[in-house]
C-alpha cells in the first residue's frame, strides 16, 4: 500500500478512536504512526510497540503496587476523613474518637492541624465532573499564623494519596509549617487521570483546568491562614506540564514553580503534538503565547528535575523549560538582565550522579515586584534516571528511591523564593 495512503488510514482510525472515547487506544495508534514516520525518514527501525502516552505513564519495572491506597499510607487513619462541603450541613466524621485539636483558623470548616483530608469541591464551571482534593495541614498550624502553601499535581495513573506517599511532601512540609494541596483529576475528565495540559481549552487563565485548580487553591486560602507571598506549584509528568502552565498563566499568584519530568507550557495543542513533544521535545513555535489577558509580569522562578534516560518524556523538555523561563524573564517589562550559569556535579546518597545548573541574574537590578531572589532557575539533570520522582518512597508509584531528594530540594527552592509584596 502507498505510504501516504497507509498513514492517512492509520490517522483516520486514531481519530475515530478519539471520538469514541477510546483515548488510550488512539494515542497508541498515533504513537505507532509517528514511530513509523520517523523510521521512514531516518532509516531507523520502527519501534516494536508504543510506550508512554500523554494519557498514561508506564509503571517502573517491577512496580505492581495498587494505584489507590488508603489515606493511612500517608497519614494516620483517624485523619483520613472526607468533608463534603457541597452538603447543606457538612461535617467531618473521623473513623475513631480523637482528642479535640485546635482549629487552624476561625473558620468552622477548616481542617484541623496534623490532618490529611479528602474534601469534596464544587465549582460553578466544573459541574460535569465530581471534584475532590486532599489537603495536608501541618501539626503546627495555628490561628492567625500565615503558612506557605504548596499545590502538588500528580502524574497520570496516580492519585493524591499515591502522590503524597511517593513524594513524601507531607513529611517535608511539616517542619516548614506548610500546607500541601493535592487536587485529584477524576477519570471522567481523563481516562487515565492525567491533567489535560495538551488541550487548548486547558491552557489559559480563567478557563478549563487552570481555573479549576486556582479555584481549589483559593478555597483553601479562604479557610486557612495562607501567606499569599509563599504560594507554590509543583508536579510530575502531566502534572509538571500543568504546573508550568499555571506558572505562566498566573505569575501574580505563584512565587515559584517546580517541574519534575514534565514539559514547558504550551508544548502541544493536541494529542499528536503531545506525543511528538514527549518523544523529541516541543517544536520551537509550539509554546508561542499571545493571550491578551496574561499578566505582563516576569515569570516565577523555576526548578526542574529530569532524568536523562527518561523514555517517556524526553530530557530535552527539561532544557526547554529552563530556556522558556530565561527567555520570558529577558523579555518581561522588568527583565533584560544577563543571567549567569553555575554548574555543580554531585551524587545522591543512593549513588545517582547529577548535574545541577543554577541560573542567577547578574547584579541586583531585579524588580521588587517580581522576584525576591537573584536565583531565577535551577536545572537538575539526573544521569541514568528514568521517568520517576527522584528520591521518592517505594510505597508510591513512579518513584526512584536512589535518586536525589527532589522533594527536599524543591521545597528548599520554594522557601528561598517568597514573592515580594505588591503595592
Amino acid at each position: 500500500m502507498d505510504w501516504n495512503l497507509n498513514l492517512k488510514r492509520l490517522m483516520g482510525e486514531a481519530t475515530q478512536l478519539v471520538r469514541s472515547g477510546q483515548l488510550a487506544d488512539a494515542t497508541r495508534a498515533i504513537q505507532q504512526t509517528l514511530g513509523a514516520a520517523v523510521a521512514r525518514h531516518s532509516n531507523e527501525p520502527t519501534p516494536a510497540s508504543a510506550g508512554a502516552t500523554p494519557l498514561q505513564a508506564p509503571s517502573p519495572a517491577g512496580d505492581e503496587a495498587p494505584r489507590w491506597r488508603s489515606a493511612a499510607a500517608a497519614q494516620d487513619v483517624e485523619d483520613a476523613v472526607v468533608i463534603d462541603r457541597s452538603a447543606p450541613t457538612p461535617q467531618a466524621e473521623p473513623k475513631a474518637p480523637t482528642a479535640p485539636r485546635p482549629a487552624a483558623n476561625n473558620h468552622p470548616l477548616a481542617e484541623p492541624p496534623g490532618s490529611f483530608t479528602r474534601v469534596v469541591f464544587t465549582h460553578a464551571d466544573a459541574r460535569r465532573h465530581p471534584h475532590h482534593y486532599h489537603l495536608y495541614v501541618p501539626p503546627g498550624a495555628t490561628a492567625g499564623t500565615p503558612m506557605p502553601l504548596v499545590l502538588m499535581l500528580h502524574g497520570c495513573t496516580q492519585n493524591p494519596v499515591d502522590f503524597a506517599t511517593g513524594t513524601g511532601m507531607n513529611d517535608a512540609a511539616a517542619p516548614a509549617n506548610a500546607l500541601v494541596l493535592y487536587p485529584e483529576q477524576p477519570h471522567s475528565a481523563n481516562p487515565n487521570g492525567c491533567w489535560n495540559w495538551f488541550r487548548p481549552g486547558d491552557q489559559h487563565r480563567g478557563s478549563g483546568e487552570p481555573a479549576l485548580l486556582v479555584a481549589m487553591l483559593q478555597d483553601v486560602m479562604a479557610r486557612h491562614p495562607v501567606d499569599a507571598q509563599r504560594v507554590y506549584v509543583a508536579g510530575l509528568s502531566a502534572g509538571g506540564a500543568m504546573a508550568a502552565l499555571l506558572g505562566r498563566e498566573y505569575p501574580e499568584l505563584f512565587a515559584a514553580v517546580g517541574v519534575h519530568s514534565g514539559l514547558q507550557a504550551g508544548a502541544a495543542h493536541n494529542v499528536m503534538g503531545a506525543l511528538s513533544a514527549m518523544k523529541n521535545g516541543a517544536k520551537p513555535s509550539a509554546a508561542a503565547h499571545h493571550a491578551a489577558d496574561a499578566p505582563a509580569l516576569a515569570p516565577p522562578p523555576m526548578i526542574v528535575f529530569h532524568g536523562d534516560a527518561d523514555t517517556t518524556v524526553h530530557a530535552h523538555n527539561g532544557e526547554q523549560l529552563i530556556e522558556a523561563t530565561l527567555s520570558a524573564l529577558a523579555t518581561a517589562p522588568d527583565g533584560g538582565q544577563t543571567t549567569v550559569e553555575t554548574v555543580h556535579q554531585g551524587q545522591s546518597r543512593g549513588g545517582q550522579s547529577y548535574t545541577r545548573k543554577v541560573y542567577t541574574v547578574a547584579g541586583s537590578a531585579l524588580s521588587a515586584s517580581t522576584l525576591h531572589s537573584t536565583v531565577v532557575a535551577e536545572q537538575w539533570v539526573l544521569h541514568g534516571a528514568g521517568h520517576a520522582w527522584a528520591g521518592g518512597h517505594a510505597g508510591g508509584s513512579h518513584t526512584d528511591p536512589r535518586g536525589v531528594a527532589a522533594t527536599q530540594e524543591m521545597l528548599r527552592f520554594f522557601l528561598e523564593h517568597p514573592r515580594a509584596p505588591r503595592h
